[in-house]
């Protein structure tokens, strides 16, 4: 009997400090007034002089900031290290495959020749640098897809009636796994456009 109940002893201890290190420190599920706290006195930015959009889902955000720290602190601190004005086009590291960043400057195409598109791999932060366009935003979980995720791209692509919002220098996007978006929308003239897309790489990828 004795060997029976230290064996589940050891049993249970192992799966309490297997669950108790599965997480690192802040990622676990947290209140939502205090993440909405956390998000509002944005100590995350770090100094960065730019606000997030408010279509940025916030409990999604604070569960991706807190179980990869390190590339979010990356990611916004090259967005507030550099003059993206004065810099050419082109991809730009920041941590490997991890964290880099892409800076585009294109027209702004009509609405009918943009896609609704999701990634797993990845999480856009998406900013104007100069001009404006428009970016729809939908949850992957209500639209329809129309081309099955592939994983060489990191992109799926669907049909959906998601809201259009005006994007202008100031202000990021963040699109998670969890939401289409249909990013180069012209909001008249298809003027050109120059945007800093941030790819930071997801701590869980959801299933479609």
């Amino acid at each position: 009997m004795k060997k029976v109940f230290l064996l589940s002893s050891l049993l249970i201890f192992s799966s309490l400090l297997i669950n108790s290190t599965a997480q690192p420190a802040g990622a676990e599920s947290r209140p939502a007034k205090k993440v909405k706290k956390w998000f509002k006195q944005k100590d995350w930015l770090n100094g960065l002089q730019l606000a997030p959009h408010k279509s940025v889902n916030v409990n999604e955000f604070s569960l991706q900031y807190h179980l990869n720290k390190l590339y979010w602190d990356k990611a916004f601190a090259f967005l507030k290290e550099h003059d993206f004005k004065t810099m050419a086009k082109g991809r730009y590291p920041i941590d490997g495959d991890n964290v880099y960043a892409t800076i585009t400057e294109d027209s702004s195409k009509d609405f009918n020749k943009t896609n609704w598109e999701s990634h797993r791999k990845y999480i856009d932060v998406q900013s104007v640098i100069t001009g404006e366009e428009k970016i729809g935003v939908y949850p992957v979980s209500k639209a329809t897809i129309t081309k099955v995720y592939d994983e060489t791209r990191d992109v799926a692509n669907y049909s959906a009636d998601g809201k259009l919002y005006s994007a202008t220098p100031g202000t990021f996007f963040i699109f998670f796994p969890t939401d289409a978006h249909r990013p180069n929308i012209t909001p008249g003239g298809n003027l050109v456009v120059k945007k800093i897309v941030i790819k930071v790489r997801a701590a869980q990828t959801p299933h479609e």
